[in-house]
């Protein structure tokens, strides 16, 4: 027998805007006759598509999707169950889903392209990019140890692969500056939202700490889910997260990864040293709080509500209502 359908969901506003951004000139824009080859394009901007229930009494959050992805990531699940961005507005939250700068709806810059294209630069300078193929993405997703096999209790539904793919876009990150051109624009965003509790995945793990060390101002809690990368210990001044609520979680499977597994190692260094300097770090490991069978994209397992339910209450804790 299925589950009853959710209530209606209210809102006070919903709606998109950018933020960050910068202007460029080119006289390689376009191949195309019908299109100038010269003008001026903005780029590094990033993408934000909000919504606000009716007199919210938590926090806003910022969701920030990783590698080879978009904001879709937190959208309605490949399966068709409720998403994230849902999810945690319906549980009274402002929740702000974000394209990473380069990516889904927030332009890149097709210059370098054009320009080894046409012969005005040599074809080594073309920026590097890259797509995820189905086979190595199964296991850096950890649904299974190696493409098909699939890990005992894995909660992702693999019955809705084929949607899972459709996700997935080319990702421009290795052709971008270090940091990403998100980060300024993730502490804009915080800025401008008085205060927000930042959630990143995988790939995008870094940057609210990247953000905490540009400014803290708006940062009111980092969580990093699954992050590819925390801050180093031993070359990253850790003083910048005093005081600062952090959240690392990871999943099920991470032992059983050569990609993960060293990850959640230099994780665990990263809070150890991060708390010792007075920051507020926390390293949680669902199997370890009973919640097993999880992939890397658990915002999408089949359990994903339990994950929410309980996050939640972590930032509840963590994070007091203002006023």
């Amino acid at each position: 027998m299925s589950a009853e359908p959710p209530p209606p969901l209210t809102l006070s506003a919903q709606g998109s805007f950018f933020v960050g951004g910068r202007d460029v000139s080119s006289e390689t824009l376009s191949t195309v006759p019908a299109y100038a080859p010269s003008g001026t394009v903005t780029v590094d901007q990033v993408y934000v598509r909000y919504q606000v229930p009716v007199a919210p009494a938590r926090p806003p959050l910022v969701l920030i999707h990783g590698c080879c992805l978009t904001g879709k990531t937190w959208e309605t699940t490949p399966d068709g169950r409720m998403g994230w961005d849902e999810t945690f507005v319906r549980k009274g939250f402002p929740t702000y889903v974000i394209d990473q700068s380069w990516r889904g709806r927030s332009a890149g810059n097709p210059s370098a392209i054009n320009a080894a294209k046409t012969g005005a630069a040599a074809p080594e300078t073309l920026p590097p990019l890259f797509s995820a193929g189905h086979e190595s993405s199964w296991a850096i997703f950890r649904f299974g140890p190696e493409y098909p096999k699939v890990f005992d209790g894995m909660q992702f539904p693999l019955e809705a692969q084929g949607e899972f793919w459709k996700q997935m876009v080319p990702d421009w990150s290795a052709s971008l500056p270090v940091p990403n051109p998100t980060v300024p624009a993730l502490s804009e965003l915080a800025k401008r939202l008085k205060g927000a509790v930042l959630i990143s995945h995988s790939q995008s793990g870094i940057y609210p700490f990247q953000v905490a060390a540009l400014d803290r101002t708006g940062l009111r809690a980092i969580v990093a889910l699954e992050p590819a990368a925390c801050p180093d210990p031993a070359k990253d001044d850790l003083s910048v997260f005093k005081d600062l609520p952090i959240l690392v979680l990871f999943a099920d499977y991470v032992d059983e990864s050569p990609r993960w597994a060293p990850r959640l190692a230099q994780c665990r260094a990263f809070v150890t040293t991060a708390n010792a300097a007075g920051s507020r770090a926390e390293l949680i490991l669902l199997p370890e709080i009973g919640i097993h069978g999880n992939s890397h994209m658990l915002m999408q397992d089949k359990n994903s509500q339990d994950i929410a339910d309980w996050l939640g209450g972590w930032i509840d804790k963590r994070v007091p209502p203002k006023g």
